[in-house]
């Protein structure tokens, strides 16, 4: 199946789960865990990592984020690139708990593939901000990503961190600075 196939296939399904149907949510998880188990196992290999039930974990990380993400979903955006973003960030995440640093990853060019070409400038604003986040600490990746990318209150994203809310105010907003300095840096290179 073709990746234009797959995202006309994909889009109304997930469409519809977010409109509360629940066989509609089932066949997608079915049909874009085949797609993201295939990348993670390649991207493990490529990483060095060939067990089979690593894949799996990651898989099964992603698809929990993805649940619990669906709400950030734009729906002008292709579901499989936003996907794939999502399992890509929980790579790197299990690479990094797993003492593997995620520099050792290779960059892919799966994410502009699954975008297509009507996605451009957003695929690739998406992409950088990806890698913004993953030139942080994990910590401060963390509380970005709950208060920033999911909605959740300082206080709550500090209790779950183990740290008071005046320490994740300043973590996040040195986190953003350095997001900020990265991502300018990114523009000006040609």
């Amino acid at each position: 199946m073709s990746l234009q196939e797959l995202e006309t296939q994909l889009r109304p399904l997930f469409l519809a789960a977010l409109a509360g149907d629940a066989a509609a949510y089932r066949l997608f998880l079915d049909t874009i865990s085949v797609r993201l188990r295939g990348y993670l196992s390649q991207m493990l290999a490529r990483a060095g990592r060939t067990e089979a039930s690593e894949a799996e974990d990651v898989l099964q990380e992603t698809l929990l984020a993805l649940h619990l993400s669906r709400h950030t979903y734009d729906a002008v955006s292709p579901v499989t690139a936003w996907a794939h973003a999502i399992a890509r960030y929980k790579l790197v995440d299990h690479l990094r708990r797993s003492g593997r640093h995620a520099g050792a990853l290779p960059l892919d060019d799966e994410a502009h593939r699954l975008a297509g070409p009507a996605e451009g400038a957003a695929a690739e604003a998406r992409l950088d901000l990806a890698r913004a986040l993953d030139a942080l600490p994990e910590r401060t990746r963390r509380l970005i990503d709950q208060v920033k990318l999911q909605g959740a209150s300082v206080a709550d994203a500090a209790m779950a961190a183990g740290m008071t809310e005046t320490a994740a105010k300043v973590a996040i907003h040195r986190g953003l600075r350095v997001m900020a300095q990265f991502l300018s840096k990114r523009r000006r290179q040609p």
